[in-house]
């Protein structure tokens, strides 16, 4: 019985220390990755535009169906481990698609902005988050233990497997 309670005290000082840290943290958060693609602009476009297609690349996602609009505006429900409404506010093909959590109930919302651009041959396709993380403990993980880019990562990783590349995603570019 000692022991339990002694391991409750501990989880329960874990918690309060995760929600303290975190409460620290800024709510909003911008992380970018990047990568080279030896493909063509046009069809990295092609894969990161078809939103009802993540399923066949997109990890955690399972299945992809439509919702209804939101001021003009496509609407998907993501299926899968990271299920969400993404709302498309902006696409500008074949360059550039911002991608909106439709959600507000959701411990976390923000932006994906998808930048494809011509490089050496290929493509240089650089992804930034714009997030915000409303719980606080989850932001302290986000902070010190997943970081804020690793799922930027796995995306890349995964669009690269998709198109039948093997990428190495790194730091985006500097903005000019």
């Amino acid at each position: 019985m000692k022991f339990l309670l002694t391991l409750l005290v501990a989880l329960l000082s874990l918690v309060a220390l995760a929600w303290g840290i975190g409460m620290v943290i800024p709510l909003e958060h911008v992380a970018a990755r990047s990568a080279h693609f030896t493909s063509h602009p046009k069809a990295v476009w092609a894969v990161v535009s078809d939103v009802p297609g993540y399923a066949r690349w997109a990890p955690e996602v399972s299945g992809v169906k439509r919702l209804a609009d939101r001021e003009g505006h496509r609407v998907y429900a993501l299926e899968g481990k990271g299920s969400m409404p993404l709302e498309i506010e902006v696409s500008e093909p074949p360059r550039r698609m911002v991608t909106r959590i439709a959600d507000p109930r959701l411990p976390y919302a923000g932006t994906w902005t998808w930048e494809i651009a011509p490089e050496e041959g290929g493509a240089r396709v650089t992804v930034t988050e714009r997030g915000e993380i409303k719980l606080a403990p989850m932001r302290a993980l986000a902070r010190f233990v997943f970081g804020y880019t690793s799922t930027l990562d796995d995306y890349l990783e995964a669009l690269g497997d998709g198109l039948g590349e093997g990428i190495v995603p790194g730091p985006a570019p500097a903005k000019a």
